[in-house]
């Protein structure tokens, strides 16, 4: 689950990361208000607007803007708020700006990157720390990979103190910047380890002209599997950043995750459905979706993925692909009979059961009475969602 940049800032402020100051607005006025208590409590003369959206590249398009007035607060945010602001991260679809972060602007002396992840390979979270702060970590690490310090963190000893410095030092901070360098490194890590996140990430840290360091952006990014454990941080989730079918799917526990193609998968199990979108390219298709309906697949959970899948205007046909392990394919086939008869489905219709009673469930699809195509090898469903892709193109031509 990804948070805001003004959430995420919250968040590590608690752990003792320094940030600049700064305040969350949903309207213009708000921002005006906020803009005003800044200049009354910290002395802010430049702010910075700042638009909220689960997305990098804000600022290139054009979600990001100085003021240097109160009145230009209020131009800018009115500028913001509402636009559909389009980055390399949201797709040319973009995505709305229901918010803005007001922060007072900080004079910045040199910029930096440092973020925490897990490093797989290590089987150990690792620091990534760049003096190329405000580029992306993925650029610096192409290019420039002698740029980035690395320090990899035991999970049993934790992170040690001589480990922050080392990051510090290598990212050349000296004296008092040193000190705060170090307290800062500490206090990410901590707040990315005790809020069970997946990515931590300040980009760009900076060196103010005061000699002082602080975030003045932020991206956490928490690991869903470990919300149970933080009622508070799984309260600060915004659904309207979120594909809105992902969003139907999770209500019926159901996985799904769209994409660009136009065959809809249908599998129980991650494994069986990354082999089943292999089937359709080489079918010469694309998958339009990974849909996993988990081990315990039912009618009600059967037709909800039918429904998701058929939202999506570019499913040119349905391929359905079951290992009955956990579950009985008569239990499936079922299901996807009793699914079939609620739901409208114009497209083409492939069902590939395997597993316990496989063939009872062969059997129930063939006395539905329903234009339902069955497979029982790999290769047979291949064949017929090539063919059901070509008399969907023979119809189209």
């Amino acid at each position: 689950m990804k948070l805001h940049e003004y959430q995420a800032k919250d968040l590590v402020e608690k752990y003792g990361v320094a940030t600049q100051p700064g305040l969350v607005a949903r309207s213009v006025d708000e921002a005006v208000a906020v803009a005003k208590k800044l200049q009354a409590e910290h002395g802010a003369e430049l702010f910075v607007v700042k638009a909220q959206i689960h997305a990098g590249g804000r600022g290139k398009g054009g979600g990001v803007k100085l003021a240097k007035s109160i009145n230009e607060v209020r131009e800018k945010a009115e500028v913001i708020l509402g636009m559909n602001l389009v980055t390399h991260q949201t797709g040319p679809e973009g995505q709305v700006v229901r918010a803005v972060l007001i922060a007072a602007a900080a004079d910045i002396a040199k910029e930096f990157y440092v973020g925490v992840t897990l490093d797989r390979q290590q089987s150990m979270n690792v620091i990534m720390a760049s003096t190329e702060g405000g580029v992306e970590i993925e650029k610096v690490a192409e290019e420039t990979p002698e740029k980035i310090v690395k320090e990899w963190v035991d999970p049993v000893l934790g992170l040690r103190p001589f480990q922050a410095r080392k990051v510090a030092f290598g990212l050349g901070f000296e004296g008092k910047a040193l000190k705060q360098a170090t307290r800062f490194v500490s206090a990410l890590y901590r707040a990315y380890e005790e809020s069970d996140a997946s990515l931590a990430e300040i980009n760009p840290l900076v060196l103010t002209d005061d000699g002082d360091v602080l975030a003045v952006d932020a991206k956490i990014t928490l690991d869903d599997n470990a919300l149970f454990r933080h009622a508070d941080l799984a309260e600060l989730r915004d659904v309207h950043e979120e594909d809105p079918l992902e969003v139907e799917a999770g209500e019926h526990d159901l996985n799904y995750i769209k994409l660009d193609g136009n065959v809809g998968c249908m599998v129980n199990g991650a494994g069986l459905a990354m082999a089943t979108m292999d089937i359709i390219k080489l079918a010469g298709g694309e998958p339009a979706n990974f849909l996993d309906v988990g081990g315990g697949a039912s009618a009600e959970t059967v037709e909800a993925g039918f429904r998701i899948i058929l939202k999506d205007p570019n499913v040119q046909a349905i391929l359905v692909n079951i290992f009955g392990g956990i579950v009985r394919c008569d239990r499936v086939a079922t299901g996807v009979v009793e699914a079939a008869k609620n739901v409208d489905i114009q497209v083409p219709l492939i069902v590939r059961l395997q597993g316990t009673n496989a063939e009872e469930g062969q059997q129930i699809l063939k006395e539905s009475g329903l234009e339902i195509e069955t497979a029982i090898l790999l290769k047979e469903a291949a064949d017929k969602v090539t063919r059901a892709l070509g008399q969907v193109r023979e119809v189209t031509a």
